[in-house]
């Protein structure tokens, strides 16, 4: 890699010359229902850098949106899906067996959440993990209603995106989308919906609006199959609930018999400092999705549920292509690559460090509101004025490109939040360097307005 002093290094201001020529490529045949953050053009990547085409380096701080946790080609990932590659690729394990998916499976229950005897089904995405999660609520309990949380983001495909409530943008025009789907509140303590400014409050408020205005008056709770949520909301801005929010919903959903299905697709294997982001809280659900790091860049879903819940009949649910042997060597890996190199730990720990310092500035800047998150699942809302609290959604975007040219791969979430998930090995001189660039563009955006 050469001198490490000189990274990010920006030779030419991007997107260079061959960058351009492919962005222009890219526009004729690629469906513009994709929307980049940037036109940052990777050639290659390698451990917590991207390089582009055009010979910039930069430091990675969103993973391939919170997808390489143990970095880019880490060596034992690639050598475990070398040895696979060399035995078998393919056989569709929905109509036959391997070992693959089996020690996958195995390892996945080992690290569940809760104590609970667990069962794994295997897709390729985190949409199809959801759908499956959905499918299997409704399977279960027999009953149609799921209840799921404003600004929740848990995929595109028709059930998952009937679920979403990130965005507009992402529904609009494919109604009618799935029936019995009920959206409430989430308890976003610094935008709290409720308008109080107490976060324990706010979660007890959010319980009391599902069960009083919706259990109580609509939605007949026998006829609830389950409550989707993400521990971490993601695309909605890094938003964390109080603590006493799972808590509460747990006892809820336990009155009524609900399922509870944990979305840890952004926020599980090891993103917070613990395997999954519900562990913070103490609370087991009885469904756990998972995906994006699972696979480190290889394609793969999992539903992970208690054995009685995974009670379907064979046939009622199957994927071609789901627990793929190669995706399920990388995986394997990429959990033992976490507990080798104690990655859970050193995650919570830097985690908290970064956290300290960007809360430092947020004292000192008129724009940062906000610095909330766990582990290596950090968000910085920005704000136009701390009183009224309205998002900074130009500047978080021009605060967002500017750091990106500077040479540091960043990108946002919801609104106006500078969202930062670095690869949960990133040497501390890159992360460090990184936030310097990051503070930097707040405070050059900053004294422009």
């Amino acid at each position: 890699m050469g001198d490490r002093t000189e990274i990010p290094k920006i030779i030419v201001t991007p997107p260079g010359p061959k960058a351009k020529e492919i962005l222009e490529r890219d526009k004729e045949v690629i469906s513009p229902s994709y929307v980049r953050f940037y036109p940052l053009v990777v050639d290659r990547a390698e451990g917590s850098l991207v390089h582009d085409v055009d010979g910039n380096i930069y430091i990675d701080l969103n993973s391939g949106l919170a997808v390489m946790n143990v970095g880019h080609k880490h060596p034992k990932v690639m050598e475990a899906a070398k040895r696979q590659m060399e035995k078998l690729v393919h056989y569709s394990n929905t109509d036959f067996f391997y070992e693959p998916s089996v020690k996958l499976a195995e390892k996945l229950v080992e690290i569940a959440p809760g104590s609970s005897k667990r069962r794994v089904y295997f897709g390729n995405s985190g949409a199809e993990a959801v759908e499956a999660a959905l499918k299997l609520s409704r399977w279960h309990t027999r009953r149609q209603y799921i209840i799921a949380f404003i600004g929740a983001f848990h995929g595109r495909t028709y059930g998952a995106v009937s679920l979403t409530a990130s965005k507009p943008v992402q529904r609009r025009y494919f109604s009618p989308l799935l029936p019995s789907i009920i959206h409430v509140p989430y308890p976003y303590a610094y935008r709290c919906p409720f308008g109080t400014k107490d976060p324990e409050e706010c979660a007890q408020r959010t319980i009391e609006f599902i069960e009083e205005w919706v259990l109580s008056k609509y939605t007949p709770p026998e006829e609830v199959a389950a409550i989707f949520f993400e521990p971490i909301q993601g695309e909605g801005g890094y938003i964390v609930p109080p603590d006493n929010f799972f808590l509460e919903l747990r006892k809820l959903a336990d009155r009524y018999g609900i399922l509870l299905v944990d979305d840890e697709v952004q926020a599980g294997m090891g993103r917070t400092g613990k395997w999954w982001a519900i562990e913070h809280w103490g609370v087991e659900p009885d469904i756990v999705t998972s995906a994006k790091a699972l696979g480190s860049g290889f394609p793969i879903g999992a539903a992970i549920a208690k054995d009685e819940v995974m009670d379907w009949e064979g046939g009622s649910h199957a994927s071609t292509f789901g627990g793929n042997p190669v995706s399920c060597a990388a995986g394997l890996a990429s959990i033992s690559v976490i507990e080798e190199e104690k990655l859970l730990d050193r995650a919570s720990r830097l985690g908290n460090e970064v956290i300290k310092r960007l809360k430092e500035l947020q004292e000192r800047s008129r724009i940062v509101g906000d610095v909330r998150g766990k582990g290596f699942m950090i968000g910085v809302e920005l704000v136009k004025d701390k009183a009224t609290k309205k998002p900074a959604e130009k500047e978080a975007r021009e605060v967002m490109i500017r750091t990106w040219r500077s040479g540091v791969a960043v990108i946002t979430a919801g609104k106006s939040v500078i969202r930062i998930a670095p690869p949960l090995n990133i040497p501390e001189e890159y992360l460090n360097r990184a936030l310097s660039i990051l503070e930097e563009k707040v405070r050059e955006v900053e004294s422009e307005l």
